[in-house]
């Protein structure tokens, strides 16, 4: 790993503060989350991820903006770069995610993903896409921000891909506020498509390792609400990638 080697103190220093936070994490977890009734459990697990991702993002030094109004219910789609996204949003705002059953098994996030009540979706099974859609329409019932990336996987920022309109059944059911939003990266050594974005066959720990490295990330995040929706799903996705190419274009400008 030769980015432990060319800044050894600065890595091994932030492993260390990542094992510290993630062992305060778990203890306020218990304090908590872990005795709550069922009916508070979501709106206390949403403020234990936003407190717990702010501290978190403190050891990657990420800096982060926001660009319009953050929402606070609803379903939120975003695009799909890092691993770091869901700690940029959740950081922002008390939120639930939707993620690939993959994120379940993955080292330290796969972590918070669980305690966070993430609902996970296995991307080899569509049939059980209806089962977390409902999920999701239960969370959007109860009042809660639902964060979905329905690009169905992470890229390296220069497109948006197409948005997978199987799990936004929920949004057409009923009516909840939809917002559409962009997450973007910047630092100043390194390239954010090879070192902040986490896609192709890159392996989980070197990149963190890397990530931990840098001196400072700059995350922007721009939200605009669709304040006409779609009862069809499919044109439903259409109009929110929609606004998310907007968003983009409008950051690059």
């Amino acid at each position: 790993m030769k980015s432990w080697a060319r800044h050894p103190l600065r890595v091994t220093g932030r492993l260390l503060w990542l094992g510290a936070e993630l062992l305060l994490a778990a203890i306020r977890y218990v304090r908590h989350c872990a005795f709550q009734s069922q009916d508070s459990l979501l709106l206390s697990r949403g403020k234990w991820l936003q407190l717990s991702s702010r501290r978190v993002l403190r050891i990657f030094q990420v800096e982060t903006q926001s660009v319009g109004s953050v929402p606070l219910n609803g379903l939120l789609v975003c695009n799909h770069l890092s691993y770091l996204d869901v700690l940029v949003l959740a950081a922002l705002t008390p939120s639930s995610f939707v993620a690939k059953s993959e994120v379940r098994h993955w080292p330290v996030f796969g972590w918070f993903a669980r305690l966070a009540g993430t609902i996970f979706v296995n991307r080899n099974k569509p049939s059980q896409a209806a089962q977390s859609a409902d999920e999701m329409a239960v969370a959007l019932r109860d009042g809660a921000l639902v964060v979905l990336f329905p690009e169905g996987t992470s890229s390296g920022g220069e497109t948006v891909l197409p948005f997978k309109s199987s799990l936004l059944e929920p949004a057409t059911r009923q009516v909840h506020a939809l917002t559409a939003g962009l997450i973007a990266y910047e630092i100043t050594d390194g390239v954010v498509s090879e070192e902040v974005c986490y896609w192709r066959d890159m392996t989980l720990m070197p990149h963190l390792i890397n990530l931990l490295s840098k001196q400072a990330i700059r995350a922007t995040v721009s939200f605009t609400e669709l304040r006409y929706g779609s009862t069809n799903r499919k044109e439903l996705a259409r109009q929110l990638h929609s606004e998310v190419l907007r968003l983009k274009e409008s950051f690059a400008a």
